[in-house]
């Protein structure tokens, strides 16, 4: 029986972001509730430091470093990058005082999304449609056949193929908004 891209894909790409969405939410809760508010504006400083340090990674990977372990330090990339993403989103909490933070937490946001297709959905995919191409060949289709049965699938993938051209891009723009939004900090607190 063939399993969909949808239910073995794209569902636990959705269940993980949904999991950051409902820990963000309780952790909020939990600080309100206890009346630590206070707390969740300290976490974005750790929240932020932990997201730079998962940039080691993607140092290693072009080669602008040689020490580290790839496939572990994509691990911690990936764990990093969450949790601090998930320490920078309660610290964001549901406080609208001010237009800078929000855009770098939206573009923060978006930069975690695009980040998670690349890692849980696109090699994913591609292995799966790799192997529904096989098993419709060794059940006797022809090419054509093989190529109209997994056609939704194949254009899943090919419009998942396009993360990398947002997930850098939005990257550099969280990092200008959160260096601004640091920068603001610094300033209203008489720091700089």
């Amino acid at each position: 029986m063939k399993t969909s891209l949808w239910r073995r894909h794209v569902l636990p790409f959705i269940l993980l972001l949904g999991l950051l969405a409902a820990a963000t939410l309780a952790g909020d809760y939990a600080l309100h509730r206890l009346n630590l508010v206070w707390v969740g504006r300290y976490l974005g400083s750790p929240g932020t430091l932990l997201i730079i340090a998962s940039m080691v990674y993607s140092m290693r990977k072009r080669k602008y470093i040689t020490s580290g372990n790839p496939k572990t330090l994509l691990t911690l990339h990936e764990f990093g990058a969450w949790l601090g993403s998930l320490m920078v989103l309660i610290h964001a909490g549901i406080h609208f005082n001010s237009l800078l933070p929000w855009l770098a937490t939206v573009a923060m946001a978006v930069n975690v999304v695009s980040g998670m297709v690349g890692k849980l959905l696109l090699e994913r995919s591609r292995r799966h449609v790799q192997g529904q191409r096989d098993h419709f060949q060794l059940r006797g289709l022809s090419r054509p056949e093989v190529e109209q049965a997994v056609f939704w699938d194949a254009v899943t993938v090919d419009a998942m193929r396009q993360w990398r051209a947002v997930h850098i891009p939005i990257f550099i723009v969280f990092v200008v908004l959160a260096l601004g939004h640091i920068f603001s900090i610094f300033l209203f607190w008489g720091w700089v």
